[in-house]
Parts: C-alpha cells; structure tokens; sequence
C-alpha cells in the first residue's frame, strides 16, 4: 500500500511539474502556432512578418517605457509627444480620442521612424486596428479586453496589449493571443498586486498604465510587470494647459531615470 502511495504521489508530482512547464511555454507556443496558422488566414495588406513581431516585443522588453498621450486638442498633440521624446522616452502611444490623432501618428513615423516605436490605443473594433496600421501604429492598444480585437492582431503577428482589471481577463487575454496585457485602470495594491499576480499566473507579461507616476514606475517593473505606461502624471494636464513642454521633457526624464537601473525584461515569449 505504501509503495502505491509513493507511485502515486511521484506521478502527482510529475504531472504538476510537466503542468507547470506547458504553462511556461504557452506563450510561445501559442504565439508561433497563431502564426503559423495565421499564413493561410490572414495574409492580407495588415499581416506583419514574425520578425517585425519579435522586433516590437524585444523594445518593450528592453526600453520597458511607454508614453501614453491623450490631448484635448490637436494643436498640443505634437508638442506634447514631443516633449515626451525629448526626455528621453523611445516607445510612445497616441490615442484614437486625440483630435487628428492618425495624422499626428503618421507624421512622427516619418520623421523617427527606427529610432522611436510608435504605437496607436484605444483601438475598440477592427475597423480602428485597420485604421491605426494605415497610419503606421507598430503596436496595438485597447483600453478593454475585445475579443475580435485580439484575434484579429494575433492572427496578423500585430502586437496587441488589450486592457484588463482582473487575472481572469489578463489570462484570458493571454490565450486568445495577445502578448502583453494591460493592467487598466489601476488596482488596489498597485505593484503588489502585480507581484501577486505575476507569481500566481507567470505567464503573463503585465504592462500597468493607471497608478504609475513619475516615481514609482521602478518599483511596478522590480514586482514583475514586463513594462509600464505613463498617461497622465508624464503628460499633466496642468502643463499642457499652460504649454509647459519643459516640464513634460523634465517629467519624462524623471521617469526615465527610475526605469533604466532596473534593467531589461527577459522575455515570456
């Protein structure tokens, strides 16, 4: 009796082992079986080659910052990210809410395009996926988990960083194909919570964009998080008001200044 029992808990043992590490790998593996699948599904003017894919998620694995812009008005949008820039940030985000926001997009593809990622949120439907890409996006956001929304980027090789609030919706958003899932808005427990999260599910890549300032952005990266977004303490409405870009450029290299000492992100998948 006793020799079954040890069989038994040896088999136990074993197959949580082998349970842990198909978790382990299911990024990767989900990620390249999407794409492979995806070549006689989707290989229309929207499908990216699996090496503009590893290109985006190797910057956010290394520069691990991005600066999330929503303005009220056209005219301070390109200021605005501008500042940004210059204090120091190499991945940035505009968002479909700001005035004119496609065409500020395109511009700034064209004059950094290779020196600064420049992705495109608040993607809601497919027609907005399409419509970032026209413009240049390299990457996706969404401020919600959309189903549709994901599928269609996976299948593509577009990275797609959806919003979730739960570990429910940050693991769903991991299997329907999205690689980095956005922690939005922010949670009690801030970097705790990642921590929490990050070491329950660890196959997860969170990137939090609500509670992060200018100050704390290391400590969200140290508990785990894969990247931050930086939305309104970079980019302070008090100052865009005023047209302060320097103190946006002075926000920026503030935050910049927690986030390199941490180091790069080692990949998930």
């Amino acid at each position: 009796k006793n020799n079954m029992l040890s069989r038994f808990a040896s088999r136990t043992v074993g197959q949580v082992g082998a349970a842990a590490a198909r978790h382990a790998r299911a990024p990767a593996a989900l990620a390249a079986g999407r794409a492979l699948g995806s070549r006689s599904m989707a290989t229309d003017k929207y499908t990216k080659t699996l090496e503009d894919r590893e290109r985006v998620l190797d910057t956010f694995a290394l520069k691990r910052a991005c600066a999330v812009l929503r303005t009220p008005t056209s005219e301070a949008c390109p200021k605005a990210m501008q500042a940004s820039i210059d204090g120091g940030f190499e991945i940035v985000e505009f968002t479909l809410t700001t005035p004119d926001c496609l065409q500020h997009m395109a511009d700034f593809r064209a004059k950094y395009d290779g020196k600064v990622m420049i992705g495109c949120g608040t993607a809601m439907n497919v027609d907005d996926v399409k419509a970032c890409l026209d413009a240049g996006a390299e990457f996706i956001v969404a401020p919600v988990l959309v189903e549709e929304v994901v599928r269609y980027c996976a299948e593509r090789n577009v990275v797609i960083i959806p919003g979730c609030n739960t570990p429910t919706e940050l693991f769903q958003a991991h299997q329907w194909g999205a690689p980095v899932q956005k922690l939005f808005p922010g949670v009690a427990g801030g970097a705790n919570f990642v921590k929490a999260v990050s070491a329950a599910l660890p196959m997860l890549n969170i990137n939090p964009t609500s509670g992060v300032d200018l100050d704390n952005a290391g400590e969200f990266l140290k508990a785990g998080a894969c990247s931050v977004g930086l939305v309104a303490p970079l980019f302070d409405p008090s100052l865009i008001a005023k047209g302060d870009w320097d103190g946006i450029t002075a926000n920026a290299q503030r935050v910049i200044g927690n986030v390199k000492p941490v180091g790069p992100y080692k990949r998930k998948n």
